[in-house]
């Protein structure tokens, strides 16, 4: 019913698309999120995580996951970061793909809705580390699609993986395009 009820919604009334979830199997991966300018895209990724039926997760501090909204967050997917033991924040989150069967974490490198002229490098370190493909995701609102590529391992070499990877999301049109990191 619900997801009926998502269907309707985004591709009836909204108008958009989802392309490449078909062909999605795995269990363990990051999500590179691109580009993220707006408070708009997290729904689309919640109507993408429901239609799709992909689980799909985030992380926060684990104080955020006690009472009383720690209920909702782990309703939305999202999964505690326990950094004790002097781990730094990539090790930290690669270590917590270890305590689960099933995490497909989404993140977005340009790690806020502002505009940056460079991109964070966690995502693709965490993947990295946790031995996780990294599964490029376009909100493209020119077009009102939601692309999904193809899972790539990264190879350890970061410039040339990043080259690949934002190949993906050369004419894709952000919400708010003046925010939006420049691929070219």
């Amino acid at each position: 019913m619900k997801k009926s009820l998502y269907k309707f919604i985004f591709f009836r009334l909204m108008g958009w698309k989802i392309i490449g979830a078909s062909n999605l199997n795995v269990n363990k991966c990051v999500f590179m999120v691109l580009p993220h300018t707006s408070w708009h895209d997290f729904y689309l990724g919640l109507f993408t995580r429901g239609i799709t039926g992909i689980p799909m997760h985030f992380i926060g501090k684990k104080e955020l996951f006690n009472f009383p909204f720690g209920w909702y967050f782990k309703w939305m997917g999202g999964k505690p970061l326990d950094r004790t033991g002097n781990l730094n924040k990539v090790d930290a989150i690669a270590k917590t793909f270890d305590n689960y069967d099933e995490l497909r974490l989404a993140i977005a490198p340009e790690g806020t809705r502002k505009y940056v002229s460079e991109l964070k490098s966690g995502f693709y370190y965490i993947a990295l580390k946790a031995n996780v493909p990294i599964i490029p995701v376009a909100f493209d609102f020119g077009k009102k699609e939601v692309r999904i590529e193809a899972p790539h391992y990264p190879t350890g070499n970061y410039e040339n993986d990043l080259k690949h990877y934002l190949q993906f999301f050369k004419d894709v049109k952000a919400k708010y395009p003046e925010k939006q990191f420049n691929i070219n």
